[in-house]
């Protein structure tokens, strides 16, 4: 019973961003391309880890977060958006984005996705507010562009 709690346990950290069990007695680790890890010694941040061989400190270094540097998709939830002319629309989309900054996204923002949905979604409704229906449909690509 114990290994299969453990077993599904560790399928479940490797769903999130990663869970590390041995973190407090590594001294040698391995950070994989595309990620950046943010440590932290003794509660206070310490230093960010870029890819390939770094070391730590045992029981004072511990790993907080991991972000990832590759580019994600994040889907943007349909919502109603007003034109000018009073016409209602329903709007949705898609944002590619890239951390660019590690330490920002990990203590920068309590939810850095959350928040980058929701300025998405007040400056598409704000955008389509400016133009009419007619010029959404002719202009999209001059729409997207504004948005971004």
């Amino acid at each position: 019973m114990r290994r299969q709690l453990l077993s599904i346990s560790n399928r479940i950290c490797k769903q999130q961003t990663r869970c590390y069990a041995a973190k407090l007695n590594t001294v040698v680790v391995f950070v994989p391309q595309q990620e950046a890890w943010i440590i932290e010694r003794m509660g206070r941040y310490n230093r960010t880890l870029q890819p390939g061989l770094n070391f730590l400190v045992p029981v004072l270094d511990s790993i907080q977060y991991v972000q990832s540097l590759k580019e994600l998709a994040i889907e943007i939830p349909q919502q109603s958006a007003i034109t000018v002319d009073n016409v209602a629309l329903q709007i949705d989309g898609v944002l590619y984005l890239r951390i660019l900054d590690p330490y920002q996204a990990s203590y920068g923002v309590e939810d850095p996705e959350f928040a980058i949905v929701q300025l998405a979604q007040t400056t598409m409704r704000s955008e389509v507010g400016k133009i009419s229906l007619d010029t959404v449909f002719r202009e999209r690509e001059l729409l997207n562009e504004s948005i971004v």
